[in-house]
C-alpha cells in the first residue's frame, strides 16, 4: 500500500506530454494472440493495468520483450487458453483474452474479471454475441467457458458495451464468413483495435459507428500499431491546470477525440486550441472560472453515455472542477451506479456537494478546499482527489494510491515536474 502526500495551494503548469490510451492498449495486447506472427505496439503506457496485462499474456505462452513505451509480442506457441484467478481479480479486460482465445484455438477458460468497483458490470452481452457466432458457453461461479468453432453472423448487442465490442471483433474476425455488429460502441479505442485488426490483414469496416462489418479471414499476420492518446489523461491534467490557475501544453495528442469534449469543458469556461499538425493542445486560463448557463438561466446539466456522449471516465475529474468554478451544476452518472459515492471524500475536504441519488450531484462553487487523509477507491476518483488536493490549503494523504497507479504514468513525478508538491511514501 502506497500513499500520496500533497501539499495544496501550487500552479499546476507547462509542458506535459499525453501517454497513450489505457482503454486501447489493453484491448490492442489481447489482439496480439490472433496470430503467431509478432505484433508491436507503441505509445504503451507505462501504468499498472499494462504490466498485469502483458503478465496474463505471458502465462498464456506469449513471448513479450519491452522497450519504454514499444512493446513486441509473439504468440506463436500458446500454451494455455486458462488465465489465473489471481491475474483475472486485478483487472477486468483480462475478458478481453477470450475473443482472441476463441479464435485462435477455439476455447478459452477465464475465471469472473475483477477490476474497479464503479457498479455492476454485465458479461451477458459477451456470452449472447459469443453464442451466436457459434460457440458454446458455460458459467459458472468460478469459471467460464467458452469452445467452438465460429462462424459469422449478424449480431445486435443488447447494449453499446465497448468490450464486448472488442471482443466480437476479435472473435469474429478469424470466424467464416460476414458478421455485422449492431449497436457497436463507438469509442476512439475501438477504431484503435480495428485498424490493428486491418494492418495484421483483417477485413473489418464501419469502426468509429454503430454498425461494423467483419468479413473473416483465414489468418493474420503480425504488425506494427501505435496506441492512440489517452484523451482521458489529458483531460485530468487540464483540469489539474485550470483549478490551480496554470498555463498548460498537451503534446502527443489525437486531436478527434477533444471534439467531444469542447463542450463539456467549455461549459466551465476550460477552452483550447489545438494545432493537429504538431499534435499539441494549449490552455490558457482565465482569471475566474464561471459556468455557462442554459437558456433562461436554468442549471446546466452534465450527463454521460456511450460515445459520443461524454465519457463517464472523466466524470469525477469534472465534478472536481465544478467545485472551482463559479454557478451551480447537475452530474447525471448514467453508466455506474457507485461511481460518485467518492463525493464524501470531496464534501469532507469543503466541498459545496448534495447528492440526490446514487447517480446524481449537485455542485455549487466555488468552495474552500483544505487538506485532509482521503482514500482513492477507482482510478478516476483517484486522480480526481490527487487534483482536488492540489487546489486545496494544506496538506493532503490520498490512500490507497495503487488505484490511481492503475491508469495514470508516475502521477507524483508528472504533476510535480508541472509545479506541485506530491511524495509517495
Amino acid at each position: 500500500m502506497s500513499r500520496l502526500i500533497i501539499e495544496g495551494g501550487r500552479t499546476i503548469a507547462g509542458t506535459h506530454r499525453v501517454s497513450g490510451n489505457k482503454n486501447a492498449a489493453l484491448p490492442m495486447i489481447a489482439a496480439a494472440l490472433l496470430t503467431p506472427e509478432p505484433v508491436v505496439l507503441t505509445n504503451l503506457p507505462d501504468i499498472a493495468d499494462v504490466a498485469t496485462m502483458l503478465e496474463a499474456a505471458r502465462t498464456l505462452g506469449v513471448r513479450v520483450e519491452r522497450s519504454g513505451d514499444r512493446v513486441t509480442l509473439v504468440a506463436a506457441k500458446l500454451k494455455s487458453a486458462r488465465i489465473s484467478p489471481e491475474l483475472a481479480a486485478r483487472l477486468r479486460t483480462s475478458f478481453l483474452f477470450a475473443g482472441p482465445l476463441l479464435a485462435r484455438l477455439g476455447r478459452a477458460c477465464l475465471p469472473p474479471p475483477g477490476g474497479d468497483q464503479i457498479g455492476h458490470r454485465r458479461l451477458y452481452t459477451h456470452f449472447a454475441a459469443f453464442k451466436q457466432l457459434g460457440a458454446k458457453a458455460q458459467a459458472g461461479k468460478k469459471t467460464l467457458r467458452f469452445e467452438g468453432r465460429l462462424k459469422g453472423t449478424r449480431i445486435l448487442l443488447d447494449e453499446a458495451s465497448v468490450t464486448a465490442t472488442e471482443n466480437v471483433l476479435m472473435a469474429s474476425v478469424l470466424a467464416a464468413g460476414r458478421t455485422v455488429i449492431y449497436n457497436a460502441a463507438c469509442e476512439p479505442h475501438i477504431v484503435d483495435l480495428a485498424n490493428m485488426l486491418n494492418a495484421m490483414g483483417g477485413q473489418v469496416s464501419g469502426a468509429g459507428t454503430n454498425r461494423i462489418t467483419v468479413d473473416g479471414v483465414e489468418a493474420l499476420h503480425g504488425c506494427e500499431a501505435r496506441v492512440g492518446c489517452d484523451y482521458i489523461e489529458a483531460g485530468s491534467y487540464l483540469v489539474a491546470a485550470a483549478v490551480t490557475g496554470g498555463a498548460l501544453t498537451l503534446t502527443n495528442i489525437d486531436p478527434e477525440p477533444f471534439e467531444v469534449l469542447v463542450h463539456a469543458f467549455g461549459r466551465f469556461g476550460v477552452t483550447w486550441t489545438i494545432d493537429a499538425k504538431e499534435k499539441t493542445l494549449v490552455y490558457t486560463p482565465k482569471k475566474r472560472l464561471k459556468m455557462k448557463y442554459d437558456l433562461g438561466d436554468a442549471i446546466p446539466s452534465l450527463a454521460d453515455g456511450p460515445w459520443p456522449a461524454f465519457p463517464s471516465d472523466l466524470m469525477s475529474i469534472l465534478i472536481v472542477l465544478a467545485t472551482q468554478t463559479r454557478g451551480t451544476c447537475l452530474f447525471f452518472e448514467k453508466m455506474f451506479e457507485s461511481r460518485l459515492y467518492f463525493v464524501d471524500h470531496l464534501r469532507g475536504l469543503g466541498a459545496k456537494i448534495v447528492q440526490c441519488d446514487p447517480h446524481r450531484v449537485v455542485v455549487t462553487g466555488p468552495s474552500n478546499l483544505y487538506g485532509g487523509t482521503v482514500t482513492s477507491p477507482d482510478i478516476r476518483a483517484g486522480i480526481a482527489l490527487v487534483i482536488a488536493a492540489l487546489a486545496a490549503k494544506g496538506k493532503s494523504v490520498i490512500q490507497n494510491a495503487e488505484t490511481v497507479d492503475r491508469g495514470y504514468v508516475a502521477v507524483e513525478k508528472s504533476l510535480t515536474a508541472l509545479g506541485g508538491s506530491i511524495v509517495r511514501k
